[in-house]
């Protein structure tokens, strides 16, 4: 079973550029979306938008509160999300090919 953002939520993650080195994914959704378990690479996150999300990583979950503008880093991951705010969602993530891959341990959500 692929965890690839784009094709287990085509509807919300599409990839807008990629070469050896880098794919870079658009991500939109509307306030009550609910994401399925997909998995990043060691990435970086641009948001478009301000946005709240609840993260959820296995029994762990993180609530954030991002604005416009945001720029962080965020570890190799699996996860799912849910639109937990009043306003739509809009990022940008720059994912690294470099082999890192995510882990069911790894942190939960952005670093930022």
């Amino acid at each position: 079973m692929s965890l690839d953002p784009a094709e287990t939520n085509p509807d919300h993650y599409r990839v807008i550029f990629e070469n050896e080195r880098v794919r870079v994914l658009e991500y939109v959704d509307e306030p009550g979306t609910l994401t399925t378990p997909h998995a990043h690479p060691d990435s970086v996150m641009y948001t478009l938008s301000s946005f709240r999300r609840r993260i959820v990583q296995g029994d762990a979950q993180r609530e954030v509160d991002l604005q416009a503008g945001t720029v962080g880093w965020i570890p190799a991951q699996q996860h799912h999300g849910e639109n937990i705010g009043e306003t739509p969602s809009h990022a940008i993530f720059v994912e690294l090919k470099d082999g890192t891959a995510p882990t069911a341990e790894g942190e939960i959500g952005p670093r930022l």
